[in-house]
Parts: structure tokens; sequence; C-alpha cells
């Protein structure tokens, strides 16, 4: 059971990574690439995720997925990789995470009880810790594999 909630949500992160490609506008040969690469990092985050790892690392772990596989796809269908990682990764940024801060923040001004405002605050600031993480470990795990076949890709286009 647990098995198909995976492939479902994996499924609903690739139609929304070609929905964003869409918006981006960018050509229609790519369009099935960057569902499947999308579809597999939700397959990576949500599949490690519930083997135990950290929302943080998962979300890592599927964007150098990701990145590695944009690169390799890139010149098969002779686009840059930025076509294929950007629509790929946004699902997966922490719009839940973000959304919470905010609702503790607005929370946070209307409260007078100190327990409980210690309770939001408490909240609030995790949510948005675990937002920044997320973020960063998105960003740095997409910029990883194109900062690594930097001159190895520029070799390659060259001849």
């Amino acid at each position: 059971m647990e098995i198909l909630l995976i492939i479902s949500k994996s499924i609903a992160a690739g139609i929304a990574g070609v929905g964003f490609a869409i918006l981006f506008n960018v050509p229609q040969r790519t369009l099935f690439p960057i569902g499947i690469l999308s579809a597999l990092g939700g397959l990576v985050k949500f599949g490690t995720m519930h083997f135990g790892v950290d929302i943080v690392l998962a979300s890592f772990l599927a964007a150098i997925i990701i990145g590695v596989t944009s690169i390799k796809v890139a010149y098969s269908k002779d686009s840059p990789p930025l076509v294929f990682y950007i629509p790929s990764v946004i699902p997966m940024v922490p719009g839940f995470f973000i959304y919470k801060m905010m609702l503790g923040i607005m929370s946070l001004t209307t409260v007078n009880d100190k327990d409980v405002y210690l309770q939001n605050l408490i909240a609030t600031v995790n949510n948005g810790t675990k937002a920044i993480f997320i973020l960063i470990s998105l960003g740095i795990g997409v910029a990883v594999p194109m900062l690594i076949t930097r001159k190895e890709t520029i070799k390659k286009k060259k001849s």
C-alpha cells in the first residue's frame, strides 16, 4: 500500500514538473524527459523518506539524481541542462513548510498566553528552518553535478 502511495506521489511530481516546464515555455521535445526526471526525483525523495531518511537529505539526494540525469538527457536532446533540472526540481520546493511558517508568524501576533506563544514560536521556527534547509539542499544538489561536469561537458560539445 505504501509503495502505491510513493508511486502516485512520484507521478504527481512528474505532472507538476511538466506543468512548470510548459509555464516556462520549454521546447516540446523536452517535455517527456522533464516529466520522467520529475517523477524520478519524486520517487527518490519519497522512497528514501519511506525508509526513514529526513526530508532534507531526501531532497538533497533527489536533487543530485535530477542534476546528474539532466546532464545526460541534455546531450541526447541537444538542450542545456538548465531546461531539464529547473522544472524538475520545482515540485520539491517545500511550500507546505513555508505556508505553515507564515501561518505561525501571523498567529504570533494574536497570542497573549505565554505558553501558547512559546509553542507557536517553536513550531514556526521549526517549519521555517526545515524550509530553508530543503531549499539549500535542492540548490546544492542541482549545482554540484553541474559544477563537477562543467569542463567535461564543454569538451564534449566542442568536439
